[in-house]
């Protein structure tokens, strides 16, 4: 990927990608005026948005003159721009208040946890444990994702959640880079079919106790909220690993 943007390309990338993740609507030039004080003309916004699109970072739908961030953008989004809203105190304290009654009982921890996950964040959550047990929650979240509108695309991620070699296949076979604490992956990368394109998933490891291992996720729109999901994730995963580090 071309990282040699401008500063104002960077802005503009950056507002781009929030208020599309906001929306979840093609973004054009007049929106970027309108909302955002970028300090130029629609024309230079629209000559910018050109230039980011000719580099592989905006794609033009057909049904919109506005634009949507690519994979790519949404990665060096990640990596470079966004700043992530962590839990705050108060919040953590209602996360763990849901899940601590379990903390004896990992079944009952498991479905606690996707549970209190889904609600958080507002997504589809899954747990998987290396043993080959999966839970889930929070379906009914996605219904209301104008990506998820489409019911082929809905199907395909339900189904997903009972094909254990394929969710083995995406979870623990794949190859990470380590030094992530939360992996991102997009549904066009896995090769699964167009079904998949508009799907994320975001997730990390964590501790199952005795050994085990498990991995805790989030399954939405590629335009995940990073910022929330993220630490979300980071957070709820070490709460499990804390809980079950005795066992």
């Amino acid at each position: 990927m071309d990282t040699n943007l401008t500063t104002r390309q960077i802005r503009i990338l950056k507002c781009l990608i929030e208020e599309y993740i906001n929306t979840a609507e093609a973004v054009g030039s007049e929106v970027l005026d309108r909302k955002y004080s970028l300090g130029v003309s629609p024309a230079t916004i629209r000559n910018e948005m050109a230039a980011l699109t000719e580099v592989g970072l905006l794609k033009q739908l057909h049904t919109s003159a506005g634009r949507v961030p690519t994979p790519e953008a949404l990665r060096f989004y990640i990596g470079h721009l966004m700043q992530e809203k962590k839990m705050s105190v108060t919040e953590e304290v209602a996360a763990k208040e849901k899940v601590w009654d379990s903390r004896f009982d990992f079944d009952r921890l498991m479905r606690h946890t996707t549970l209190a996950l889904a609600d958080r964040t507002k997504n589809l959550s899954v747990a998987v444990t290396d043993a080959g047990d999966v839970y889930y929650a929070g379906t009914a979240n996605i219904l209301s994702t104008p990506e998820f509108y489409d019911i082929d695309v809905t199907r395909t991620v339900l189904t997903l959640l009972d094909q254990e070699t394929r969710i083995r296949q995406l979870f623990f076979d794949r190859q990470y880079d380590p030094a992530e604490t939360v992996h991102i992956v997009f549904g066009q990368d896995l090769g699964w079919g167009d079904y998949f394109e508009p799907v994320g998933f975001a997730f990390t490891p964590f501790a199952a106790g005795s050994g085990r291992r498990g991995i805790l996720g989030l399954i939405g729109p590629c335009r995940l909220n990073f910022p929330v999901v993220l630490p979300t994730l980071r957070y709820f995963s070490e709460l499990v690993s804390g809980m079950t580090s005795g066992w």
